[in-house]
């Protein structure tokens, strides 16, 4: 079974077309790469399955609902995670997790806050202002708040943006173990493809809006020749440029 189910999809802003009918799955327990240069339409195909942007044509299911008709539904099951994305910058680090907390209705809240506190090394940072954080300190904290309603669906941007090698090994150990524990999926977009590769069962790689090839991460690096995953997407990438 499926936890993502897109068909069709497309997105247009005035004259430039962000997502060109795209269609994909996510099975339930697997974690895709969805991967992309600059302006490739990862974002917006993103932002559609979170019900932030309408699509001008296709469907989305997400969890067995139609995104369309009965999105909260969905919602209260998945959640999103991007270093991009500021967390209110007045409140701490506790009241931050506390108010996400409280919007999804997770049980024992205080309890879960101190278990993220402990896996994301977050204790001493519970009483400093989001706004007072590191780059790195501010990934890890919007990692456990991705994680504070054990989402169903997990939407990953960049999750390891700005941590150091050791914290980013660390942190990709605990979304493999929540994927495994949880039976989560988990679409993940990033440019780090050492992560993709590591992570990742399949990929969807994107460009002009477009999903041009899709696969294992063996099965691409063997398609196109290459060593690794990396080469591979700056082979497609450079194939865009020069169309």
């Amino acid at each position: 079974m499926s936890a993502v189910i897109v068909r069709d999809l497309s997105k247009c802003f005035g004259a430039v077309t962000a997502v060109d009918r795209i269609s994909f799955t996510v099975p339930n327990g697997a974690t895709i790469g969805l991967l992309g240069g600059n302006g490739a339409g990862k974002t917006t195909t993103i932002s559609m399955l979170l019900g932030i942007l309408v699509p001008d044509q296709g469907s989305i299911e997400v969890l067995g609902h139609d995104m369309a008709h009965d999105r909260f539904a969905a919602l209260a099951r998945m959640n999103y995670s991007s270093p991009y994305v500021a967390l209110p910058m007045r409140l701490t680090v506790a009241e931050n997790l506390a108010v996400y907390g409280h919007l999804y209705n997770v049980p024992d809240l205080s309890t879960r806050i101190s278990d993220l506190a402990h896996e994301f090394d977050l204790k001493s940072l519970l009483d400093r202002r989001a706004g007072a954080l590191s780059a790195g300190q501010k990934t890890r904290v919007a990692l456990a708040k991705a994680l504070i309603n054990r989402p169903d669906l997990l939407l990953l941007d960049e999750p390891t943006a700005s941590l150091d090698p050791d914290t980013a090994d660390y942190v990709r150990s605990r979304l493999e173990a929540y994927r495994a524990e949880s039976g989560a999926a988990i679409l993940l977009a990033s440019h780090n493809m050492s992560e993709v590769e590591r992570l990742c069962s399949r990929v969807l790689m994107m460009k002009h809006g477009k999903i041009v090839d899709r696969g294992t991460p063996d099965a691409l690096i063997a398609r196109y020749g290459r060593d690794d995953l990396e080469q591979v997407f700056v082979a497609i990438a450079r194939a865009a440029t020069s169309a």
